[in-house]
């Protein structure tokens, strides 16, 4: 199962940017390996995600593209939105509560080898790195943390 191939029906492409828009079953299909990965991580992930949910995304929108200085709908894999732990202090009370973001598009694009094939044990590997480097930022790890950690 790890050698199979997933290809990319159902993509339409988006206009202005590089990226497509996935169709329902596309998402269907990528939610279905994102259940897998989250099957396999620890208990203490899961009771993490209690805390910080998870939302899955075909990509980010606009705004955060702005924000981020990102240029293509799939170059983001994902985002964490929140007060890393080691900062939080009284002052933060009655914030928005955190969450991690993982977006569609981006674990796909990273996820396609140099012939544009998607193989599900890379696209499984993939969205965990994501999730985990994701959740990395609420414990207040860096991009240079999460690189050298092998999540980067």
């Amino acid at each position: 199962m790890d050698s199979k191939e997933l290809p990319r029906p159902g993509l339409v492409p988006f206009p202005r940017l590089r990226a497509t828009i996935l169709n329902p079953h596309s998402r269907r299909r990528f939610d279905a390996q994102v259940e897998q990965v989250l099957a396999g991580m620890p208990p203490m992930i899961h009771d993490l995600l209690e805390k910080v949910p998870l939302h899955v995304e075909d990509h980010p929108s606009e705004e955060i593209m702005d924000q981020r200085g990102v240029e293509y709908l799939d170059d983001l894999c994902g985002l964490y939105t929140g007060i890393p732990l080691g900062e939080r202090s009284i002052l933060h009370s009655g914030t928005l509560p955190d969450v991690v973001t993982i977006y569609r598009e981006g674990i796909l694009t990273a996820a396609c080898d140099a012939g544009g094939r998607i193989r599900a044990a890379e696209l499984r590997r993939q969205i965990r790195i994501t999730i985990l480097h994701e959740l990395g930022h609420h414990h207040g790890l860096t991009e240079a943390d999460l690189r050298a950690l092998g999540y980067g």
